[in-house]
């Protein structure tokens, strides 16, 4: 499979949907900024690693990978208004991981439905998609279309070969964290000022996480967690049973 490379001596710009796909390899130097254009719908902007895909997002305390809008000066605090939200997508990762939608695959929300590489789901709980560590996702959540929302970072099928820690999402017009399905575990995951739920997970999700923190506003936002079944029906089994620590 190809390899990609995006080093911390760039900006990078996403346009539209980016996809990392099956075989493909994304490596994401520590310290990079990834900056979306705006839009919504069809324009939206967001990075999707597809099935058999991997993103290799290996950010450390000090050089942490940011992904934000192209409004964003990431080196002013004051540049965007506290929570300002939906500038661009967000970061979807899909994976070969049990789900618990009947037919055993499903179409992540935030993709087109005739957009084969948004499929997610499978029969591997040790599916590896790569690593996700001390990344940063700010300003997310546009509108694709019909009150359809990105998620900052959106999980699906995702299995437990795949490393997420210590990640950050502030100021997310949708959930900060959707997991659908699968067995990834997750440590250090702190989600700020989002305008539905900080953690949401449905449609079987069986994960083991640990240190989780969540900060809603007082005047936008839903609850700190959604905790669903299935899709349809709702009691499908494996039911969502995941652990959550500390």
């Amino acid at each position: 499979g190809e390899t990609y490379n995006m080093t911390n001596n760039n900006t990078y710009i996403l346009d539209g949907f980016v996809f990392v796909e099956e075989g493909a390899t994304l490596n994401i130097e520590a310290g990079t900024v990834i900056k979306a254009k705006q839009g919504e719908a069809e324009n939206a902007s967001a990075l999707i690693i597809a099935k058999g895909g991997k993103i290799n997002a290996n950010g450390t305390k000090d050089n942490p990978i940011i992904f934000t809008s192209e409004l964003d000066d990431v080196n002013d605090y004051n540049d965007l208004p506290i929570g300002r939200s939906g500038l661009w997508g967000g970061l979807i990762v899909l994976g070969n991981a049990p789900i618990n939608t009947p037919g055993g695959t499903e179409q992540i929300e935030g993709i087109p439905s005739n957009e084969p590489r948004g499929s997610y789901g499978g029969t591997n709980e040790a599916d590896n998609s790569g690593v996700i560590r001390y990344v940063s996702l700010r300003h997310g959540g546009t509108n694709i279309g019909a009150n359809n929302e990105i998620n900052g970072l959106t999980l699906g099928g995702v299995g437990n070969g795949t490393t997420v820690e210590y990640v950050e999402i502030y100021a997310n017009a949708d959930d900060g964290v959707e997991f659908f399905g699968g067995t990834v575990n997750t440590k250090n995951v702190v989600v700020v000022f989002c305008e539905d739920d900080s953690f949401d997970w449905d449609e079987g999700y069986r994960g083991n996480n640990q240190f989780w923190f969540s900060i809603q506003s007082p005047t936008t936002g839903n609850n700190m967690g959604e905790n669903d079944g299935a899709t349809d029906p709702e009691d499908s089994q494996p039911y969502a049973m995941p652990l959550v620590y500390n």
